[in-house]
């Protein structure tokens, strides 16, 4: 299940929102809907085509922007993406549909290009965030030690994989072995039949937003929630937060990265539903 309230993004804190006539983002994004394109339908409803599962909103059949035929290869990727689509309000805005942009992005991007998807997904494995570890302070590597250590004991369990921990950020050679066991675990995902542009987009996301190649297959193998990811991921930005106090433009950052964080995520688990 897709997790509706983000993790602690900032501890618990939220942020007063500036006042609108006088923020400069706010004011940019009024001229940007100016030239984004207004709402043209009324109804967006999954509907079945040809064992896939495709969008019409209303009479007009939705297509990424290469044009390529929308087909998703379950009903419960689908309905997610119908879903997101009924809730657009007047403007059409493509920054707050990242279920959207994934799904365009699968299509259009991963779908000819898998090998190239998968080489570019496993090549994290070389310099995975999780076996950078720091020395000091003891609170920090310990805190690391904590959320990292099951990732890399899910990956010598499950993939057959083990790496190498080095202190500091001096690039370290990883085992070929064990990059090559990443590379196969992200190669099966690629030979995922209908399932596998989609799949392979997500996965992607969900690397580059971590820097974890291990935790976003933890997470695609059901070893790890996504709440737990997400904040494996951040270990080093939370100690820095609690040392130093909270940012709040950063926490806004990583509060858009967690919609897109989650969008992978769930779209990953909703191509493999049972119900298509």
């Amino acid at each position: 299940m897709l997790e509706k309230n983000p993790p602690d993004l900032c501890h618990g804190q939220s942020f007063p929102q500036p006042d609108a006539a006088a923020d400069p983002i706010a004011m940019a994004r009024r001229e940007l809907n100016k030239a984004l394109p207004r709402r043209f339908y009324k109804e967006s409803v999954a509907q079945e085509r040809k064992r896939s599962f495709a969008l019409p909103l209303d009479s007009r059949a939705a297509k990424p922007p290469g044009g390529n035929d929308l087909a998703l290869p379950t009903l419960a990727a689908a309905r997610a993406l119908a879903n997101e689509w009924a809730a657009v309000g007047e403007i059409i805005d493509p920054a707050l549909m990242p279920l959207t942009r994934l799904v365009n992005s699968a299509i259009d991007g991963v779908a000819p290009r898998l090998a190239i998807t998968v080489a570019d997904i496993a090549k994290y494995a070389g310099s995975d965030l999780v076996c950078y570890r720091a020395g000091e302070p003891q609170a920090l590597a310990y805190a690391q030690a904590d959320a990292w250590d099951p990732i890399l004991a899910f990956a010598q369990k499950k993939l057959g994989a083990a790496f190498i921990c080095t202190q500091g950020v001096v690039y370290i050679d990883q085992p070929e072995a064990a990059c090559l066991a990443v590379e196969e675990a992200v190669a099966r995902i690629a030979d995922g039949g209908r399932a596998a542009p989609f799949a392979l987009a997500a996965l992607s996301v969900m690397t580059t937003l971590t820097g974890s190649v291990l935790i976003a297959l933890a997470v695609a193998h059901g070893e790890v929630t996504l709440t737990e990811a997400w904040r494996a991921a951040h270990v080093d930005e939370d100690f820095e937060m609690r040392a130093w106090g909270e940012d709040a433009e950063a926490c806004r950052r990583r509060a858009r990265k967690w919609r897109e964080m989650e969008a992978a995520a769930g779209l990953f688990q909703l191509v493999h539903d049972s119900d298509a």
